[in-house]
């Protein structure tokens, strides 16, 4: 694993002005067996220029939490509670949740957008790139001079490393896997939002195309400072473009704080079990462990704290009550009460000659 926060300071720079705010949201899924809470009471900002990455297995509710943001989830997701607040450019404040159908269009893409999963799925077979691109642009500033969108689309295809005469032209199925997400990159940035939400951008990619989209990432950040939520079980990837990282378990944050914090002094025994079962890209070789036993049924959660049937630090007081996110440093929290017995252990593996 490349060593943990050092893009800190390449990004663009993370400063102390908020740009989104949520606050005790609740999402559920209505199911035939009865709803789902797939988002718990969860609560983070984010900051201009800051990269926060949330991290978690399939199913801990990132993504969920991804779309609720922008108002995405399907027909059967509902957010039951909380807030969720948008700072814009010039000072002023927006409730996402209470945003109309036409205020809500103006939201998404403008202010904030988002990159989703699959690019191929994502993209329109049936149009070429450029089709798409110029369409995104005249949804939302129907007045757009298709010369200016033209010059902008081919600025940012050139930030992502793509050629734009023969990406514009193309029709996605003639692009490679990384040339497509690198396409909904540029996509995502055609009108300049703020925040940018990226869900498991580099999944099913080969590891040269992640190194790829991961220095484009950096390169987009620093030079258009626009602020990112990343979505991703890939903790290597997190290390390297996350300032802030949250850890995700059945619907709720349980440990959330400084990338160097999560990666080298972990507080939440999840999170170190996450951290465990990764081997480091570099250094010695090292014994790698799984989390025993298998993510909670959401329509039947455990007792107590979520993660206790699991957790090698659980005690009949884990049982009985779910811990709330309480500091345990300077800008770091965790939802446990055994934070000062958790220990990050790696046993160096030895290689016969």
């Amino acid at each position: 694993m490349k060593q943990a926060g050092a893009n800190n300071g390449q990004g663009g720079k993370v400063g102390n002005e908020l740009v989104f705010a949520a606050k005790d949201l609740v999402v559920e899924y209505r199911t035939r067996r009865g709803p789902v809470q797939a988002v718990r009471g969860v609560t983070f900002d984010v900051h201009r220029g800051e990269a926060i990455a949330l991290i978690g297995e399939s199913g801990s509710g990132k993504s969920t939490l991804g779309l609720a943001l922008l108002r995405l989830l399907t027909k059967s997701g509902v957010i039951r509670e909380g807030s969720a607040v948008y700072y814009g450019r010039y000072c002023f404040e927006v409730d996402v949740l209470a945003l109309g159908k036409e205020e809500l269009r103006h939201f998404r893409w403008q202010e904030c957008a988002m990159v989703f999963q699959s690019a191929l799925n994502a993209l329109n077979p049936v149009l070429r790139v450029w089709d798409q691109l110029y369409d995104t642009v005249r949804a939302h500033r129907p007045g757009a001079h298709r010369g200016d969108v033209r010059a902008q689309a081919v600025k940012l295809l050139q930030l992502v490393q793509l050629d734009p005469e023969r990406v514009l032209l193309a029709y996605p199925h003639e692009l490679s896997g990384g040339m497509r997400q690198r396409v909904s990159i540029a996509m995502s940035l055609l009108l300049d939002p703020q925040l940018i939400i990226l869900d498991e951008p580099t999944t099913a990619l080969d590891i040269l195309t992640q190194r790829t989209i991961i220095d484009v990432l950096l390169d987009l950040r620093r030079e258009l400072g626009f602020a990112m939520i990343f979505i991703s079980h890939d903790l290597t990837i997190a290390a390297e473009l996350a300032d802030r990282v949250a850890t995700m378990y059945a619907g709720r944050i349980v440990e959330f704080g400084d990338v160097r914090d999560i990666f080298y002094n972990p507080k939440h025994p999840y999170t170190v079990g996450l951290l465990e079962a990764v081997p480091p890209i570099s250094g010695d070789l090292v014994a790698l462990k799984s989390i025993p036993g298998n993510p909670p049924n959401l329509l039947v959660l455990p007792d107590g704290c979520k993660f206790h049937p699991r957790c090698p630090y659980a005690t009949a007081a884990c049982s009985q009550e779910d811990p709330p996110l309480l500091p345990v440093g300077q800008g770091h929290s965790a939802a446990c009460i055994h934070t000062d017995q958790v220990r990050l252990h790696r046993e160096t593996v030895e290689v016969a000659p």
